[in-house]
């Protein structure tokens, strides 16, 4: 026994115009999400800023248990400026790149250097300030540049630009730590040879007393620290950059470097 359809087809002029709606209206929320990014931190009325809690002088636990640092400073001042609440976030250095990516805060503030690689995952705002990669050794070693640390045993943190520096001292072995709490612990204890930190953070753990430490030469290189954004995030990366630059014009950067570090780094 035969049917008959009942179905009636949608003549093509109307069913163009569907498919054209449908495609405006799909590429109309694709820009709300990208405007979106300063909105939803506004909505929100807090911006969360990752760091990994084990950096001094730039972010790190006191003996009262507080996270505090010249980061910190930096992270309140910008949510100050944006209008809502700061809300640090620590978290591992290794991951902290997928963190943001992932959407677990909204910005890398953490002495993150800016590398044509991690460019390519996220977007960096204008530096706020500038420092350099430093081999540190113990004070009676008996090395005189850092050509002698070859087949020795360097330690940094994992996840850092430093594993490149380390391999251009053609090391023996390059040991990878969580914080550099630990990498100049065990520098300070002879595990190591060498540590690659960052300049500033290497001369503020020699100056504190804990530790018998010394800079080896000159910076092995100069590195532009900003705060990481993900990509898309562009009204809320145009906007603390305005607020940076604001900062740095203001001289509200130059105090901050001053009262965590002595010195003022955030001018290249």
């Amino acid at each position: 026994m035969s049917t008959q359809s009942t179905s009636r087809k949608i003549p093509i002029p109307l069913l163009l115009s569907l498919l054209l709606a449908l495609v405006v209206s799909l590429a109309g929320c694709g820009q709300d999400e990208s405007k979106d990014s300063l909105e939803r931190v506004k909505k929100a009325g807090e911006i969360s800023f990752a760091m990994s809690g084990g950096y001094p002088p730039f972010n790190f636990y006191n003996t009262k248990n507080e996270l505090v640092g010249f980061d910190v400073d930096t992270g309140r001042e910008v949510a100050k400026r944006l209008g809502v609440k700061f809300k640090p976030v620590t978290t591992e250095w290794s991951g902290i790149i997928e963190g943001l990516r992932s959407g677990a805060y909204d910005g890398i503030l953490g002495s993150m250097a800016v590398t044509p690689k991690r460019q390519e995952v996220v977007d960096f705002t204008t530096p706020y300030y500038y420092s350099g990669a430093q081999l540190m050794v113990k004070k009676d070693a008996p090395f005189t540049s850092p050509a002698d640390l070859k087949g020795k045993i360097v330690g940094l943190v994992t996840g850092t630009t430093f594993e490149n520096d380390a391999k251009t001292l053609d090391a023996r072995e390059v040991k990878l730590y969580k914080d550099d709490n630990q990498t100049l612990l065990e520098l300070d204890s002879g595990v190591i040879d060498g540590v690659i930190t960052d300049r500033v953070v290497g001369v503020n753990a020699m100056n504190s007393g804990k530790f018998n430490i010394k800079p080896l030469g000159s910076p092995l290189r100069s590195e532009d620290i900003a705060v990481a954004i993900r990509k898309g995030d562009d009204t809320l990366l145009k906007e603390i950059n305005r607020i940076l630059k604001e900062m740095h014009s203001d001289g509200t950067l130059s105090r901050i470097s001053e009262k965590w570090l002595k010195t003022d780094i955030t001018k290249k």
